[in-house]
Protein backbone atom coordinates (compact mmCIF):
# COMPACT_ATOMS: atom_id res chain seq x y z
CA UNK A 1 0.00 0.00 0.00
CA UNK A 2 1.26 3.45 -0.84
CA UNK A 3 2.34 5.39 2.23
CA UNK A 4 -0.02 8.26 3.03
CA UNK A 5 0.63 10.98 5.56
CA UNK A 6 -1.86 11.88 8.26
CA UNK A 7 -2.21 15.35 6.76
CA UNK A 8 -3.07 13.86 3.35
CA UNK A 9 -5.88 11.81 4.90
CA UNK A 10 -7.08 14.82 6.88
CA UNK A 11 -7.22 16.86 3.68
CA UNK A 12 -9.44 14.21 2.08
CA UNK A 13 -11.77 14.21 5.06
CA UNK A 14 -12.27 17.95 4.60
CA UNK A 15 -13.33 17.70 0.96
CA UNK A 16 -17.03 17.46 1.69
CA UNK A 17 -17.11 20.77 3.52
CA UNK A 18 -17.67 22.84 0.38
CA UNK A 19 -18.85 22.40 -3.18
CA UNK A 20 -15.74 24.11 -4.50
CA UNK A 21 -13.20 21.84 -2.82
CA UNK A 22 -15.16 18.70 -3.72
CA UNK A 23 -15.49 19.79 -7.35
CA UNK A 24 -11.80 20.70 -7.59
CA UNK A 25 -10.79 17.28 -6.25
CA UNK A 26 -13.16 15.24 -8.42
CA UNK A 27 -12.29 17.12 -11.60
CA UNK A 28 -8.62 16.84 -10.72
CA UNK A 29 -8.72 13.05 -10.87
CA UNK A 30 -6.86 11.58 -13.86
CA UNK A 31 -9.07 11.11 -16.90
CA UNK A 32 -9.96 7.59 -18.00
CA UNK A 33 -8.45 6.38 -21.27
CA UNK A 34 -11.63 5.03 -22.87
CA UNK A 35 -9.88 2.97 -25.53
CA UNK A 36 -7.36 1.64 -23.02
CA UNK A 37 -10.04 0.67 -20.49
CA UNK A 38 -12.13 -1.13 -23.08
CA UNK A 39 -9.13 -2.95 -24.55
CA UNK A 40 -7.88 -3.97 -21.11
CA UNK A 41 -11.31 -5.30 -20.11
CA UNK A 42 -11.61 -7.21 -23.39
CA UNK A 43 -8.13 -8.69 -22.97
CA UNK A 44 -8.86 -9.88 -19.45
CA UNK A 45 -12.05 -11.47 -20.77
CA UNK A 46 -10.03 -13.82 -22.97
CA UNK A 47 -8.13 -15.44 -20.10
CA UNK A 48 -8.85 -19.13 -19.54
CA UNK A 49 -8.51 -21.09 -16.31
CA UNK A 50 -7.88 -24.76 -15.58
CA UNK A 51 -10.64 -27.13 -14.49
CA UNK A 52 -9.48 -27.25 -10.86
CA UNK A 53 -9.38 -23.47 -10.73
CA UNK A 54 -12.81 -23.34 -12.39
CA UNK A 55 -14.35 -25.43 -9.62
CA UNK A 56 -12.88 -23.06 -7.02
CA UNK A 57 -14.05 -20.01 -9.00
CA UNK A 58 -17.62 -21.34 -9.28
CA UNK A 59 -17.88 -21.91 -5.54
CA UNK A 60 -16.42 -18.46 -4.89
CA UNK A 61 -18.86 -16.88 -7.33
CA UNK A 62 -21.79 -18.62 -5.59
CA UNK A 63 -20.61 -17.18 -2.26
CA UNK A 64 -20.48 -13.74 -3.91
CA UNK A 65 -24.05 -13.73 -5.27
CA UNK A 66 -26.57 -11.27 -3.85
CA UNK A 67 -29.65 -13.34 -4.70
CA UNK A 68 -32.13 -10.66 -5.67
CA UNK A 69 -35.81 -10.12 -6.25
CA UNK A 70 -36.96 -6.55 -6.80
CA UNK A 71 -40.34 -6.80 -8.47
CA UNK A 72 -43.65 -5.16 -7.73
CA UNK A 73 -45.21 -8.63 -7.65
CA UNK A 74 -42.90 -9.92 -4.88
CA UNK A 75 -44.80 -11.77 -2.16
CA UNK A 76 -43.83 -13.02 1.31
CA UNK A 77 -43.91 -16.60 0.00
CA UNK A 78 -41.61 -15.82 -2.90
CA UNK A 79 -39.14 -14.05 -0.61
CA UNK A 80 -39.16 -16.91 1.92
CA UNK A 81 -38.51 -19.42 -0.86
CA UNK A 82 -35.69 -17.30 -2.29
CA UNK A 83 -34.13 -17.02 1.19
CA UNK A 84 -34.30 -20.79 1.65
CA UNK A 85 -32.54 -21.20 -1.68
CA UNK A 86 -29.87 -18.73 -0.54
CA UNK A 87 -29.10 -20.98 2.41
CA UNK A 88 -29.13 -24.24 0.39
CA UNK A 89 -28.70 -23.38 -3.30
CA UNK A 90 -28.53 -27.06 -4.23
CA UNK A 91 -30.57 -29.11 -1.73
CA UNK A 92 -29.21 -32.32 -3.26
CA UNK A 93 -25.60 -31.33 -2.54
CA UNK A 94 -24.82 -30.15 1.00
CA UNK A 95 -21.26 -29.29 -0.07
CA UNK A 96 -22.58 -26.42 -2.20
CA UNK A 97 -21.83 -23.09 -0.45
CA UNK A 98 -24.51 -20.58 0.46
CA UNK A 99 -24.77 -17.23 -1.32
CA UNK A 100 -23.50 -13.92 0.00
CA UNK A 101 -26.82 -12.19 0.60
CA UNK A 102 -30.48 -11.94 -0.22
CA UNK A 103 -31.54 -8.53 -1.57
CA UNK A 104 -35.18 -7.38 -1.38
CA UNK A 105 -37.33 -4.29 -0.99
CA UNK A 106 -37.69 -2.91 2.58
CA UNK A 107 -41.27 -4.20 2.89
CA UNK A 108 -40.01 -7.74 2.22
CA UNK A 109 -37.15 -7.65 4.74
CA UNK A 110 -39.14 -9.20 7.64
CA UNK A 111 -39.98 -12.28 5.56
CA UNK A 112 -36.38 -12.83 4.49
CA UNK A 113 -35.25 -12.28 8.08
CA UNK A 114 -37.53 -15.10 9.28
CA UNK A 115 -35.60 -17.58 7.15
CA UNK A 116 -32.07 -16.14 7.35
CA UNK A 117 -32.00 -15.45 11.10
CA UNK A 118 -29.04 -17.20 12.74
CA UNK A 119 -27.24 -17.83 9.44
CA UNK A 120 -24.23 -16.06 7.95
CA UNK A 121 -26.12 -15.07 4.80
CA UNK A 122 -26.49 -11.30 4.78
CA UNK A 123 -29.82 -9.56 4.33
CA UNK A 124 -29.61 -6.60 1.98
CA UNK A 125 -32.35 -4.15 1.16
CA UNK A 126 -32.57 -1.50 -1.51
CA UNK A 127 -33.63 1.85 -0.10
CA UNK A 128 -33.64 5.60 -0.79
CA UNK A 129 -36.45 5.57 -3.37
CA UNK A 130 -34.90 2.78 -5.43
CA UNK A 131 -34.46 2.75 -8.39
CA UNK A 132 -34.96 6.43 -9.31
CA UNK A 133 -33.57 8.08 -6.18
CA UNK A 134 -36.17 10.80 -6.71
CA UNK A 135 -37.43 11.48 -3.20
CA UNK A 136 -36.73 13.96 -0.40
CA UNK A 137 -33.81 13.12 1.86
CA UNK A 138 -36.13 12.62 4.84
CA UNK A 139 -37.97 9.90 2.92
CA UNK A 140 -34.67 8.24 1.96
CA UNK A 141 -33.36 8.13 5.51
CA UNK A 142 -36.71 6.89 6.85
CA UNK A 143 -36.67 4.16 4.19
CA UNK A 144 -33.19 3.15 5.33
CA UNK A 145 -34.02 3.14 9.05
CA UNK A 146 -37.12 1.03 8.41
CA UNK A 147 -35.11 -1.59 6.52
CA UNK A 148 -32.45 -1.73 9.25
CA UNK A 149 -35.10 -1.98 11.96
CA UNK A 150 -36.70 -4.91 10.12
CA UNK A 151 -33.42 -6.81 10.04
CA UNK A 152 -31.37 -5.66 7.04
CA UNK A 153 -27.63 -5.63 7.69
CA UNK A 154 -26.78 -4.21 4.27
CA UNK A 155 -28.38 -1.23 2.52
CA UNK A 156 -28.15 -0.66 -1.23
CA UNK A 157 -28.82 3.04 -1.81
CA UNK A 158 -29.01 4.81 -5.16
CA UNK A 159 -27.45 8.21 -5.72
CA UNK A 160 -29.34 11.16 -7.17
CA UNK A 161 -28.03 10.96 -10.72
CA UNK A 162 -29.74 14.21 -11.65
CA UNK A 163 -27.87 16.06 -8.93
CA UNK A 164 -24.58 14.42 -9.87
CA UNK A 165 -24.94 15.14 -13.59
CA UNK A 166 -25.87 18.74 -12.79
CA UNK A 167 -22.61 19.06 -10.87
CA UNK A 168 -24.23 19.31 -7.43
CA UNK A 169 -21.61 17.02 -5.92
CA UNK A 170 -21.99 18.20 -2.34
CA UNK A 171 -25.71 17.42 -2.42
CA UNK A 172 -24.91 13.84 -3.43
CA UNK A 173 -22.10 13.67 -0.86
CA UNK A 174 -24.34 14.91 1.94
CA UNK A 175 -27.10 12.44 1.05
CA UNK A 176 -24.68 9.53 1.27
CA UNK A 177 -23.41 10.78 4.63
CA UNK A 178 -26.98 11.02 5.95
CA UNK A 179 -27.97 7.58 4.68
CA UNK A 180 -24.78 6.13 6.17
CA UNK A 181 -25.80 7.60 9.53
CA UNK A 182 -29.28 6.08 9.13
CA UNK A 183 -27.63 2.67 8.66
CA UNK A 184 -26.58 2.78 12.32
CA UNK A 185 -29.57 1.21 14.01
CA UNK A 186 -28.36 1.89 17.55
CA UNK A 187 -27.78 5.57 16.81
CA UNK A 188 -31.25 5.74 15.30
CA UNK A 189 -32.79 4.54 18.57
CA UNK A 190 -32.92 0.84 17.75
CA UNK A 191 -30.97 -0.83 20.58
CA UNK A 192 -29.18 -3.99 19.56
CA UNK A 193 -29.33 -3.21 15.85
CA UNK A 194 -25.95 -3.45 14.13
CA UNK A 195 -24.71 -0.82 11.71
CA UNK A 196 -25.68 -1.98 8.26
CA UNK A 197 -23.04 -1.84 5.54
CA UNK A 198 -23.80 0.73 2.87
CA UNK A 199 -23.60 -0.11 -0.84
CA UNK A 200 -23.87 3.00 -3.01
CA UNK A 201 -25.39 2.41 -6.46
CA UNK A 202 -23.96 4.75 -9.10
CA UNK A 203 -26.28 3.69 -11.96
CA UNK A 204 -23.33 3.84 -14.32
CA UNK A 205 -25.51 3.40 -17.42
CA UNK A 206 -26.82 6.93 -16.81
CA UNK A 207 -23.47 8.57 -16.06
CA UNK A 208 -22.50 8.74 -19.75
CA UNK A 209 -18.67 8.72 -19.42
CA UNK A 210 -15.97 6.70 -17.69
CA UNK A 211 -14.68 9.94 -16.17
CA UNK A 212 -18.06 10.37 -14.46
CA UNK A 213 -17.91 6.76 -13.24
CA UNK A 214 -14.51 7.45 -11.67
CA UNK A 215 -15.71 10.71 -10.09
CA UNK A 216 -18.89 9.09 -8.75
CA UNK A 217 -16.87 6.19 -7.33
CA UNK A 218 -14.55 8.54 -5.45
CA UNK A 219 -17.44 10.72 -4.31
CA UNK A 220 -19.26 7.72 -2.83
CA UNK A 221 -16.13 6.43 -1.09
CA UNK A 222 -15.23 9.83 0.32
CA UNK A 223 -18.75 10.05 1.77
CA UNK A 224 -18.38 6.69 3.52
CA UNK A 225 -19.57 3.95 1.15
CA UNK A 226 -18.62 0.42 2.21
CA UNK A 227 -19.29 -0.83 -1.34
CA UNK A 228 -19.76 0.86 -4.68
CA UNK A 229 -22.26 -0.81 -7.01
CA UNK A 230 -22.71 -0.35 -10.74
CA UNK A 231 -26.42 -0.48 -11.31
CA UNK A 232 -29.99 -0.95 -10.17
CA UNK A 233 -30.61 -3.45 -12.96
CA UNK A 234 -33.60 -1.33 -13.95
CA UNK A 235 -32.01 0.58 -16.86
CA UNK A 236 -30.98 -0.84 -20.26
CA UNK A 237 -27.24 -0.54 -19.66
CA UNK A 238 -26.18 -2.20 -16.42
CA UNK A 239 -22.81 -3.69 -15.40
CA UNK A 240 -20.15 -3.86 -18.11
CA UNK A 241 -16.55 -5.07 -17.84
CA UNK A 242 -14.98 -1.65 -18.70
CA UNK A 243 -17.13 0.18 -16.13
CA UNK A 244 -16.31 -2.42 -13.48
CA UNK A 245 -12.62 -2.08 -14.36
CA UNK A 246 -12.79 1.69 -13.79
CA UNK A 247 -14.50 1.12 -10.42
CA UNK A 248 -11.94 -1.50 -9.39
CA UNK A 249 -9.12 0.91 -10.21
CA UNK A 250 -10.89 3.53 -8.11
CA UNK A 251 -11.13 1.30 -5.01
CA UNK A 252 -7.49 0.27 -5.47
CA UNK A 253 -6.34 3.90 -5.65
CA UNK A 254 -8.63 4.87 -2.77
CA UNK A 255 -7.07 2.24 -0.52
CA UNK A 256 -3.57 3.33 -1.57
CA UNK A 257 -4.49 6.91 -0.65
CA UNK A 258 -6.55 6.43 2.52
CA UNK A 259 -5.78 2.95 3.83
CA UNK A 260 -9.50 2.04 3.71
CA UNK A 261 -10.72 -0.84 1.57
CA UNK A 262 -14.07 -0.57 -0.22
CA UNK A 263 -15.97 -3.35 -1.99
CA UNK A 264 -17.33 -3.47 -5.55
CA UNK A 265 -20.62 -4.95 -6.76
CA UNK A 266 -21.40 -5.23 -10.47
CA UNK A 267 -25.13 -5.77 -10.91
CA UNK A 268 -27.43 -6.37 -13.84
CA UNK A 269 -26.78 -8.40 -16.97
CA UNK A 270 -24.36 -10.95 -15.47
CA UNK A 271 -26.11 -14.21 -16.25
CA UNK A 272 -23.58 -16.96 -16.97
CA UNK A 273 -20.74 -18.72 -15.22
CA UNK A 274 -18.45 -17.64 -18.04
CA UNK A 275 -19.33 -14.00 -17.38
CA UNK A 276 -18.79 -14.37 -13.62
CA UNK A 277 -15.35 -15.95 -14.08
CA UNK A 278 -14.32 -13.12 -16.40
CA UNK A 279 -15.14 -10.67 -13.62
CA UNK A 280 -13.18 -12.71 -11.07
CA UNK A 281 -10.14 -12.67 -13.38
CA UNK A 282 -10.52 -8.90 -13.68
CA UNK A 283 -10.64 -8.54 -9.90
CA UNK A 284 -7.51 -10.62 -9.41
CA UNK A 285 -5.57 -8.83 -12.13
CA UNK A 286 -6.66 -5.29 -11.19
CA UNK A 287 -6.88 -5.15 -7.39
CA UNK A 288 -5.45 -8.51 -6.32
CA UNK A 289 -6.59 -11.38 -4.11
CA UNK A 290 -7.60 -9.12 -1.20
CA UNK A 291 -10.84 -8.46 -3.09
CA UNK A 292 -11.48 -12.11 -4.00
CA UNK A 293 -13.79 -12.49 -1.04
CA UNK A 294 -17.55 -12.00 -0.59
CA UNK A 295 -16.79 -9.27 1.94
CA UNK A 296 -15.26 -7.20 -0.88
CA UNK A 297 -16.83 -8.34 -4.14
CA UNK A 298 -20.42 -9.33 -4.95
CA UNK A 299 -22.57 -10.07 -7.95
CA UNK A 300 -26.01 -8.48 -8.03
CA UNK A 301 -27.96 -11.18 -9.84
CA UNK A 302 -31.22 -13.04 -10.04
CA UNK A 303 -30.45 -15.57 -12.79
CA UNK A 304 -26.68 -16.08 -12.44
CA UNK A 305 -26.98 -18.55 -9.56
CA UNK A 306 -28.80 -21.21 -11.59
CA UNK A 307 -26.13 -21.25 -14.28
CA UNK A 308 -23.40 -21.50 -11.62
CA UNK A 309 -25.25 -24.46 -10.09
CA UNK A 310 -25.62 -26.19 -13.48
CA UNK A 311 -21.91 -25.75 -14.24
CA UNK A 312 -21.00 -26.95 -10.75
CA UNK A 313 -23.09 -30.09 -11.23
CA UNK A 314 -21.43 -30.69 -14.59
CA UNK A 315 -17.96 -30.55 -13.01
CA UNK A 316 -19.05 -32.82 -10.18
CA UNK A 317 -21.05 -35.46 -12.07
CA UNK A 318 -19.93 -35.05 -15.68
CA UNK A 319 -23.49 -34.38 -16.85
CA UNK A 320 -25.63 -31.26 -17.05
CA UNK A 321 -28.77 -30.86 -15.05
CA UNK A 322 -31.51 -29.21 -17.08
CA UNK A 323 -32.30 -25.55 -16.45
CA UNK A 324 -35.55 -26.62 -14.77
CA UNK A 325 -33.67 -28.78 -12.21
CA UNK A 326 -33.15 -25.74 -9.99
CA UNK A 327 -35.92 -23.40 -8.87
CA UNK A 328 -36.43 -20.33 -11.02
CA UNK A 329 -35.75 -16.99 -9.33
Amino acid sequence: MTATTTSDRSDLSELGRSEATLRAFLHGLPGVDQVGAEQRAAQLGTRSIKTTAKAWAIDLAIRMVDLTTLEGADTPGKVRALSAKALRPDPADPSCPHVGAVCVYPSMVPYAAEVLRGSTVHLASVATAFPSGQAPLAVKTADTRAAVAAGADEIDMVISRGAFLAGRYKEVFDEIVEVKAACDGAAAGLPGSPRAHLKVILETGELATYDNVRRASWLAMLAGADFIKTSTGKVPVAATPPVTLVMLEAVRDFRDTTGRQVGVKPAGGIRTTKDAIKYLVMVNETVGPDWLDPDWFRFGASTLLNDLLMQRTKLTTGTYSGPDYFTLD
